[in-house]
């Protein structure tokens, strides 16, 4: 049985038991038997929403008594699972999934299989389509998709009141306008407040069954077509995204657009008897089920590739063009969306957009690295939070709790409006330090700087009088490439970010790719087996093995900062030798460029990142080697711990302040004493004002931090007298107290330091 063969049967046989003038009750009872006789299964069951729960409308194969008495709410059971997840499930054995349950009046507990499909209107499910089987074995694919296109159907049959006689009975009226308050996972911590602006516009697709098939395909054909030439449109125009590095993510839907193998699903689909609206929304619920399935990161990136892309074909065909981002924003926003990739985000105006919500996304998306840039607040796995929100609803984004506030209380906008007041307090105070240089009361001067990683981010020098850029992040070009950036155009974005810093430092970090950063132009087969690809294949492992992108780096780095100083960095070192490798490409492409009398920078210094801890334990070894040594918190911190930072339950756990973290730090600071080598610190610890005030009493002075961070980091900086801070960082480290955070804020408080 072929899929479109047994779609097809489905959709004419469908077609046929509604044609009739029968009750409602006897249709249901029919299509049951329709999709148990097409897809010889045993069982097939229909659960309908009613007054918030789920109702057994229709079975055959079940109790026929359980109709109308079995009932479950959302998230209960597999069904109430598939529900609340908007999800397939496909089960070999029903019973060893968790959220089984056994409803003892269905007399189901004969049946082990069990696959079940959501009904979705309005992009709420409001239904599950289950079948069910003796034998213990996983539906087949074709099985799935027929359920999915039969699924779509009644869907549709729903909505015009054809399988039920009282649609406000199952309740799929307009959304709640009572205040909703949604629990997610910070990707980006900050505050937001806005109305709703969904990213794509809701394309309901109002007809299924199609009554031409050829027109639809023709249908297709032209949407096909279009969204091509929208595609190298956007290629060819110059400010896409801010920056001209990001026109290459296009590169990336280009080869999805002209992908023969996802044309040819679409047309199977329509073969079936679907119009071109559901073919295109019945394949991408094919992918939306992969991606569920999928744990590599670079797989699953090139799926909402995919997903991206099929909604911007769905548009199409639909009529429903452009997105929020096309046609401007507003008024201050919050950007509703299942998932956004890194390009999108840069389309939209940073003067409006003020937060994000994403149904799904990770820790390690692309979109999260650049958001986090961007400065813009984003909370993320909110599912189903698109079906509970109206255009235009205002909108509480509290990045730092991991909550999102629907349709808030004048109440709570109060007190929302109180905190941003605060924080505009704050900021304001933090503005007028731009030009003051951060002495700490004994005189000390601490450096302050930023990091950075897109063009535009050049410009928070000026803004916060940081001292230089400590951190700039190479990688962004790479991340938001479909293809290897050409070394040309590496060039480019380095002497704008050198000519933007008007003579500040500079320190370029060479790329740090693979592992948990995946990007689809490198065929690496060993990154795809990292049980953490944190600590696999990535950053200068991976440059030293593919010496050639190093290379064209390196050359890009010296055309770049030709008549100025060049300051470079390796990621990711673990040992002296690797120092060396990098630092002797680095010599050997400035060696090429000198006999061929090029212009070179005035002078080079190397330095490294220490966030591997054996790094520390060679550090007599390396520092003859080096300029400058800038300790990875983040990093360090995972692998001190062995604790995944991607990892929701133990990104909070062990604390940056802890007796292990500071003594690593306090040992790395004091191995380093009577050396000329610069020690900085360059991760999030840096930016967080306890966390900073522990680390100048280790003798940290300089730092590398988000633009953000560098007023409340300076304002710090001039309140401390570092003889008796660091005196006491020796006390508690030498006897740590039960809470090191509890003892460093009171210290701080009856010394007049303020940490809010």
């Amino acid at each position: 049985m072929s899929a479109v063969a047994s779609a097809r049967q489905i959709l004419t046989r469908l077609h046929e038991v509604m044609a009739g003038r029968t009750h409602a009750q006897h249709k249901l009872d029919r299509v049951v038997e329709i999709i148990a006789d097409a897809l010889s299964s045993e069982v097939c069951s229909i659960y309908l929403l009613r007054e918030g729960m789920l109702e057994l409308f229709a079975t055959r194969g079940l109790n026929p008594e359980a109709v109308h008495v079995t009932r479950m709410g959302i998230g209960e059971g597999l069904t109430g699972t598939i529900a609340q997840n908007i999800e397939t499930l496909n089960l070999a054995e029903a019973k060893a999934h968790p959220d089984f349950l056994y409803r003892p009046e269905t007399g189901e507990e004969k049946f082990h299989s069990f696959a079940g499909v959501p009904i979705v209107y309005r992009e709420r499910a409001v239904g599950v389509l289950c079948v069910q089987h003796m034998e213990p074995r996983k539906y087949e694919e074709v099985e799935i998709e027929a359920l999915q296109t039969t699924a779509m159907v009644l869907s549709e049959l729903i909505a015009h009141k054809e399988l039920v006689d009282d649609e406000a009975d199952l309740g799929f009226g307009e959304p709640s306008t009572e205040m909703e308050v949604f629990d997610g996972l910070t990707l980006v911590k900050g505050l937001a407040a806005g109305a709703a602006v969904f990213h794509q516009p809701r394309i309901e697709i109002d007809q299924v069954m199609a009554e031409d098939v050829e027109a639809e395909r023709q249908r297709v054909y032209r949407a096909f077509d279009k969204m091509r030439d929208q595609i190298d449109a956007m290629g060819k125009e110059p400010e896409f995204g801010k920056g001209g590095e990001h026109v290459e993510v296009l590169e990336t839907y280009k080869m999805f657009a002209y992908d023969e193998g996802w044309s040819r699903r679409i047309n199977e689909a329509i073969d079936s008897g679907l119009t071109a609206e559901a073919a295109i929304e019945r394949v991408q619920q094919r992918t939306r089920m992969r991606m569920r399935e999928i744990d590599d990161p670079l797989l699953a990136d090139r799926m909402h590739d995919l997903e991206d892309l099929s909604n911007r074909l769905l548009r199409i065909v639909s009529g429903q063009l452009g997105t929020a981002a096309s046609q401007g924003l507003r008024r201050d926003t919050i950007l509703i969306a299942r998932n956004l990739g890194p390009a999108e985000l840069l389309e939209y105006d940073r003067r409006r957009l003020k937060g994000v919500v994403l149904e799904e996304g990770s820790l390690t998306a692309h979109v999260v690295i650049v958001a986090r840039a961007m400065g813009i607040p984003v909370l993320g796995r909110v599912p189903g939070f698109r079906s509970r929100v109206s255009e235009g609803d205002e909108i509480l984004v509290d990045a730092d709790k991991g909550t999102v506030t629907l349709r808030p209380t004048q109440t709570m906008l109060d007190a929302f409006e109180t905190r941003f007041a605060r924080n505009r307090e704050k900021q304001a105070a933090y503005a007028e330090l731009r030009d003051v240089e951060p002495f700490t009361r004994d005189g000390t001067r601490v450096m302050v700087m930023i990091n950075a990683g897109l063009r535009d981010d050049v410009s928070a020098l000026q803004l916060t009088g940081a001292d230089g850029i400590g951190l700039f992040r190479t990688e962004f070009q790479f991340l938001v490439s479909s293809t290897l950036p050409q070394r040309e155009r590496q060039m480019r974005l380095y002497r704008d970010v050198l000519d933007a810093a008007d003579g500040k430092q500079v320190i370029f970090r060479t790329v740090d790719i693979g592992g948990d950063k995946a990007v689809p132009y490198l065929d690496n087969n060993t990154a795809e087996r990292d049980e953490n690809p944190a600590m696999g294949w990535r950053a200068l492992r991976l440059s030293l093995e593919r010496e050639g992108l190093l290379k064209a780096q390196a050359r890009a780095l010296l055309e770049a900062a030709a008549g100025r100083q060049l300051s470079v960095m390796f990621p990711m070192v673990s040992e002296p030798w690797e120092f060396d490798a990098a630092k002797a490409i680095f010599e050997e492409q400035a060696d090429f460029l000198r006999q061929r009398r090029r212009h070179m920078p005035e002078s080079i210094e190397y330095g490294c990142m220490l966030e591997v801890p054996s790094l520390a334990e060679v550090l007599d070894l390396l520092l003859p080697k080096v300029s400058f040594i800038s300790v990875g918190t983040n990093d360090l911190t995972q692998f001190l711990f062995a604790a995944d930072r991607a990892n929701p339950k133990l990104a909070e756990r062990y604390d940056w302040l802890s007796p292990s973290i500071l003594r690593f730090m306090d040992r790395i600071a004091k191995n380093m004493v009577g050396s000329k080598v610069r020690l900085a610190v360059c991760g999030e610890m840096g930016g967080r004002r306890l966390e900073a005030l522990a680390l100048m009493g280790l003798g940290f002075t300089r730092f590398s931090i988000t633009p953000a961070a560098v007023g409340p980091i300076k304002e710090l900086v001039r309140k401390v007298y570092l003889p008796d801070l660091s005196a006491q960082m020796q006390r508690w480290l030498l006897n740590p107290p039960a809470d090191m955070r509890a003892e460093l804020s009171q210290w701080a408080a009856d010394n007049d330091i303020d940490l809010d």
